[in-house]
């Protein structure tokens, strides 16, 4: 297909600063939800979500978990030097595995304060754990392109555990606030299992056990994917031709189980949150590339899905290619990584619904909104506001179907 122009300017809105959500609820599923179907806009509250559902929808969700991934580090001059974790480059690209890691790591970052690290200055923080205290060091490999060696001097302590004892929650930069404690737990699904994201996939955090309980009395199935959020989730659009925005590449993980049920209940299937969206599309265009002989690599880069093609193999055709490749394989999961960029034009191979929060003006996320819903997404986001939506991160939701 030819790549559409974008003008940016049409998926611009005014969003008041007494809007964007600073804090979650007192409980998660007590949000306000949006209910969009065929022209159709209803006011409900998120506990309502059951009764929206057919029961023969498949429900997909991330299952990321959040690590603390802004480390403070103090100079001995008392300048403070902030590093934001954002990929891992040695000894493994591979998230699960860096976390495990018990000795020295290296990581990709954005550094606040940089100017005052000096090139061959070590950075140690004390940390408390678990009754006694760990020296953490970081070195600055790389400026340029940012690079940080990690370690730490307990051979017995993976990498996680020092995060999760050192670090802060990453919350978006939108909140402008620091993070408190109920932030640990409330800027994180109730789901989330896999370490390595570094923003939550927020349209989960309104789900609780409860909400679970009535979907599954309703028969309505569940399954999981792993993408592991970047901080380019938040990275504003800047590139005067939109295709020319840097998408971050995103791992992502998928079990045998879940591309199964997928392929079994094409035609039902509702994603939560956008993360979700750009992982089982993504899958698609897999199949796509297994088909096409072009590598059993799972890499999706940003307009694969936007190359010109006489014909495009059905999802059917796709899911079956992948799950043959992983049987020749003795795969029981698929990992790779995805930089996928939707955007108006791009038509949808596998998600028929999707559960997710309002999204910031002139961003990637909000095109991907707008490949939903055409123009509508004005007229939706504009009901929102008037109906005292709370937005972004935190903010209420909307259940969104894809006609």
């Amino acid at each position: 297909m030819q790549i559409p122009e974008i003008d940016l300017k049409a998926y611009e809105y005014t969003l008041p600063e007494e809007k964007i959500a600073k804090f979650p609820l007192s409980r998660r599923d007590s949000s306000k939800l949006l209910h969009y179907r065929n022209g159709q806009i209803s006011h409900l509250n998120f506990s309502n979500l059951p009764e929206l559902l057919p029961a023969e929808t498949l429900l997909v969700y991330n299952d990321t978990k959040v690590i603390p991934a802004r480390l403070i580090f103090q100079r001995e001059t008392g300048a403070k030097i902030e590093i934001f974790l954002l990929q891992p480059l040695a000894p493994t690209t591979v998230i699960p595995e860096i976390m495990l890691a018990k000795h020295p790591v290296i990581w990709e970052t954005m550094i606040g304060n940089a100017k005052k690290w000096k090139d061959n200055e070590v950075l140690k923080g004390q940390i408390p754990f678990e009754g006694g205290t760990i020296t953490l060091q970081a070195k600055l490999i790389d400026r340029e392109t940012r690079q940080v060696e990690f370690s730490w001097d307990k051979a017995e302590v993976a990498f996680v555990d020092v995060v999760e004892a050192s670090g802060e929650v990453p919350l978006p930069p939108y909140l402008n606030r620091k993070p408190i404690e109920e932030d640990k737990s409330r800027y994180q699904t109730v789901y989330s299992e896999k370490e390595g994201a570094v923003a939550a996939p927020t349209a989960g955090l309104h789900f609780t056990p409860e909400i679970f309980l009535q979907l599954k009395s309703k028969g309505i199935k569940e399954a999981q994917v792993t993408l592991h959020v970047s901080a380019g989730t938040f990275q504003p659009i800047k590139a005067t031709q939109v295709t020319e925005h840097p998408m971050h590449s995103e791992q992502i993980h998928v079990n045998r189980k879940t591309i199964e049920m997928v392929l079994s209940q094409l035609g039902s299937v509702v994603t939560v949150g956008t993360t979700s969206v750009r992982t089982l599309e993504s899958l698609y265009w897999y199949g796509v590339k297994l088909i096409e002989g072009k590598g059993e690599e799972l890499k999706i880069q940003k307009l694969f899905p936007y190359e010109n093609r006489d014909s495009l193999p059905s999802p059917q055709k796709s899911f079956e290619a992948i799950l043959a490749l992983m049987e020749e394989k003795g795969f029981q999961t698929i990992m790779g990584s995805t930089e996928i960029f939707i955007f108006p034009g791009y038509k949808f191979k596998i998600v028929k619904g999707l559960i997710t929060n309002f999204h910031q003006p002139g961003s990637t996320l909000i095109l991907l909104i707008a490949t939903i819903l055409g123009n509508e997404w004005k007229r939706v986001y504009t009901e929102a506001l008037a109906n005292n939506y709370r937005f972004l991160s935190y903010g209420d939701s909307s259940l969104l179907w894809i006609d």
